[in-house]
C-alpha cells in the first residue's frame, strides 16, 4: 500500500482519497477508521434538568429513544441528547451500531449477549444493570461488527 500526502494552502477542507483497484475489506476498513476519526470532533452535549453535561462518548453504553425524547444511558445515569436518533447514526463514532429501531449501542462496552431466535436478543454491560435490546434483523450485523473487532486485536 502506498499513502502520498500532499499540503495545498489554498484549500479550506481536508480531503482523503483511497485509489484501488476494487473495493475490498481493506478498503471498507480505512474509510470506516477515517470516517470514525472526525465524528471525534463533534462534541455532544448531555443533559439533566437544566444542567449541561460534558461525557465522554467512551461512557455511553446506549442511546434509546424513549416517548419522543433520547436519551444516552451510563452505567448508573440517564442524560437526554438533542438530537434524532438517525442524527447520532452520522456524528458516532465507528464503534457505535444501530441495533434496532429505537437503539444505538456502544459496541465496546458489551459484556454479553443472549440471543433469542423468536424476539430481540438481550446485551448486558459490565458493571451496570442496564440491559438493551436487540432486534432480530440487526443481530447479524452486529455480530459481524464484534467478530470484525475481536480479529483486529
Amino acid at each position: 500500500m502506498k499513502v502520498r500526502i500532499e499540503i495545498d494552502s489554498d484549500i479550506d477542507e481536508t480531503e482523503v482519497v483511497i485509489r484501488s483497484s476494487s473495493l475490498n475489506d481493506n478498503v471498507n476498513k480505512i474509510q470506516s477508521f477515517i470516517s470514525s476519526l472526525e465524528t471525534n470532533y463533534r462534541q455532544i452535549v448531555f443533559y439533566q434538568d437544566n444542567k449541561e453535561y460534558y461525557i465522554s462518548l467512551d461512557k455511553i453504553l446506549f442511546f434509546e429513544t424513549d416517548a419522543g425524547s433520547l436519551n444516552a444511558h451510563t452505567c448508573h445515569d440517564i442524560y437526554q441528547v438533542r438530537y434524532k436518533l438517525y442524527e447520532l447514526e452520522d456524528i458516532l463514532p465507528g464503534y457505535f451500531q444501530r441495533v434496532s429501531k429505537s437503539t444505538i449501542l456502544n459496541t465496546n462496552a458489551i459484556y454479553s449477549i443472549t440471543k433469542n431466535l423468536t424476539s430481540a436478543s438481550i446485551v448486558e454491560f459490565e458493571n451496570s444493570y442496564k440491559t438493551a435490546f436487540v432486534s432480530r434483523s440487526y443481530y447479524k450485523p452486529l455480530k459481524e461488527k464484534l467478530e470484525e473487532k475481536r480479529l483486529r486485536t
